[in-house]
């Protein structure tokens, strides 16, 4: 009789060992069945990855390289000593009126005077209330100012003085010259 109870005794711990290795093997399946559809699913939805990719992109076209701190006015193309020829694009004509320029990057943008401390073609970014709701999106095009200042070109002299003033404002710098 002993000896059928150690054999029974051994055949239930082996049945439990037989039965813990089964139950292991069984998740590790789950977790590679998942692995492997995990990676199958990356790879069909490609198109989703794509559009993922160009939001990414598309979003570090908007995200600050450098920030600087320095006063805002306005300027007309008219003012003294000025040409109606901005200095960063000689050709670019500004007499008629003319306050924004058509970026590749960033569409329609406003042109700003900068010191040499931004080169030109360089992207800024600020916020003025009384000019927009909006963020204003800036191009560097001219030149005239000293350090960090920036000069808002606009179409004239009545909307400079109403409407941008001078200022202290912070500004984000997009893009660091025409790259």
């Amino acid at each position: 009789m002993r000896s059928l109870l150690k054999s029974l005794k051994k055949f239930i711990q082996l049945s439990l060992l037989l039965l813990l290795v089964l139950f292991v093997e069984s998740s590790n399946n789950i977790k590679e069945t998942k692995v492997l559809n995990d990676n199958y699913n990356k790879s069909i939805d490609l198109s989703t990855m794509a559009l993922k990719l160009k939001e990414d992109i598309a979003n570090d076209l908007y995200s600050a390289k450098d920030t600087f701190t320095g006063d805002l006015t306005g300027y007309t193309a008219d003012c003294p000593l000025c040409s109606g020829r901005l200095a960063c694009l000689p050709n670019y004509y500004v007499m008629d009126g003319t306050d924004t320029y058509q970026d590749i990057s960033y569409g329609e943008v406003k042109i700003v005077a900068s010191s040499k401390n931004l080169p030109c073609g360089s992207i800024i970014r600020f916020h003025k209330e009384r000019i927009s709701e909006d963020p204003i999106i800036a191009i560097v095009l001219d030149r005239g100012v000293l350090g960090n200042d920036i000069d808002l070109l606009t179409p004239e002299v009545a909307y400079a003085n109403s409407y941008v003033g001078r200022s202290v404002i912070t500004y984000d710098v997009l893009r660091n010259g025409w790259q």
